[in-house]
């Protein structure tokens, strides 16, 4: 299992002046930090490729012991051709991807990893209006995976992983996107050309993903009711 990490934004929306993932949170860890603390149960550093462009030097300086891949157009693309760049990088090994600000329980990684397919994973408690939503078919495969879902059975947390027989057809999809598409468009893509994706119910674990200040507040506000509660 190799691990991809979307890191090449500028993440504006948060309104920092570093990389997103270098974001600290209440317990003084920074987001990329918790992201290796959850997946050191389940895979090695060095089975972790983070993709990275805005100040990418900031980052590798903080981290050196991960691997890295660049994203150099990281100002004129977006996550399609980010994850493009990592699927090309790695071959002939399942691929468990995620997002630069998803903050989560190890648990969650858990979980997507035992499960024996191509997976999302999905929270079914809350559906919000920025974030990106799911609906399923009658055998319980995603069909839509995007901002703009009609009647949503939930939304994606910025969770993935991929089989390794699958890799090739995602990265033609995705080679497809436009340069600022998000990369749930090639899911999308490779979903039609017959890839089955099933959502995996995370919503019992913390698992959010910060965009803006106010999920940066919550975030916090998570983790320090949490610490209390041990």
């Amino acid at each position: 299992m190799k691990v991809i990490i979307l890191a090449a934004g500028v993440g504006s929306r948060l309104g920092k002046s570093h990389p997103k993932i270098l974001t600290s949170l209440i317990d003084g860890k920074s987001i990329l930090e918790h992201q290796i603390d959850g997946l050191s149960h389940y895979v090695k550093n060095n089975d972790i490729y983070v993709i990275v462009g805005y100040k990418k030097r900031m980052i590798i300086n903080s981290f050196p012991q991960l691997s890295y891949l660049y994203n150099n157009y990281y100002e004129t693309t977006n996550t399609a051709k980010s994850l493009l760049i990592g699927l090309k990088g790695l071959k002939g090994h399942d691929v468990l991807w995620l997002n630069g600000d998803v903050v989560f329980d190890h648990q969650v990684i858990k979980k997507i990893i035992e499960f024996p397919g191509t997976c999302i994973a999905v929270n079914k408690t809350q559906v919000g209006t920025e974030e990106v939503k799911y609906r399923t078919n009658n055998q319980g495969f995603v069909i839509e995976l995007s901002k703009e879902v009609d009647e949503p059975e939930g939304e994606s947390v910025g969770i993935h992983k991929l089989l390794n027989q699958e890799i090739g057809i995602l990265r033609e999809c995705l080679s497809k996107c436009d340069n600022f598409d998000y990369f749930e468009k090639g899911l999308e893509l490779a979903i039609e050309h017959g890839v089955k994706v099933t959502p995996i119910d995370i919503s019992n674990f913390m698992c959010m993903e910060i965009d803006f200040i106010d999920d940066l507040i919550l975030a916090n506000k998570t983790l320090e009711n949490k610490n209390k509660s041990i």
